[in-house]
């Protein structure tokens, strides 16, 4: 869990984080369509599921900038930029409609977040606890996957006057578009630690990761 202190006087965006965190704190939300295509093609291909496939995918986009690895510190009122943040993802247990949520660690190396986060969510399967610890885990952020609707919104609320910094990322089932399976992503981000341009900038590195990933890797 480590992290460095971010010098606020210094911040390249002090002022926007000082407006929306202290005069008017809020968070903002963005859907989007992404073209899912290749990359269901891969997994389909290589007998991977796609699910880990995104999800390592959106981890590393998450990674890439420190903009999205940002926290803060209550108990000190400190701005943070986490070393490394990791995905919650969630298991959902058909019998009884509730789900279980997972703390995966995000690694670098595909094989080793792939059969680390099968393994988890396997784990999670048998235990169908919900053991949320966000205290435990402050350097986490939440990816949830809503399979049941290819929806065209999505907003997520948080109580006012709390400093969240960590992205929440939803996506839900792909449909079919023009012969390309289109898949909607929501991303929420306080809006003292992003923009418009950040939260646009997930999406565009999500495709660009993914058309990386598919071409990259050995089929």
């Amino acid at each position: 869990m480590g992290y460095r202190i971010i010098d606020r006087e210094s911040y390249y965006r002090k002022d926007v984080f000082r407006h929306f965190s202290e005069d008017c704190k809020c968070s903002v939300s963005m859907t989007a369509r992404i073209d899912a295509t290749e990359l269901y093609e891969y997994s389909r291909s290589t007998g991977t599921r796609f699910y880990i496939n995104f999800l390592y995918i959106l981890s590393k986009v998450l990674n890439s900038r420190e903009d999205y690895r940002l926290g803060y510190k209550w108990q000190t009122d400190e701005l943070i930029c986490w070393d490394v943040i990791n995905p919650t993802q969630y298991v959902f247990h058909e019998d009884t409609e509730t789900c279980s949520p997972v703390y995966s660690f995000y690694h670098e190396d595909y094989d080793v977040f792939y059969r680390n986060a099968l393994a988890d969510i396997e784990s999670a399967k048998a235990d169908r606890g919900y053991r949320l610890d966000a205290a435990g885990h402050p350097n986490w952020f939440d990816a949830s996957y809503i399979s049941w609707l290819s929806y065209d919104s999505m907003n997520i609320e948080l109580p006012d006057g709390y400093i969240y910094l960590a992205p929440i990322v939803n996506w839900g089932r792909f449909r079919e578009e023009g012969g390309r399976l289109m898949m909607p992503v929501t991303v929420r981000m306080n809006h003292a630690a992003a923009d418009g341009f950040l939260i646009a900038n997930v999406f565009r590195l999500l495709e660009k990761e993914m058309k990386q990933f598919c071409k990259i890797l050995p089929s």
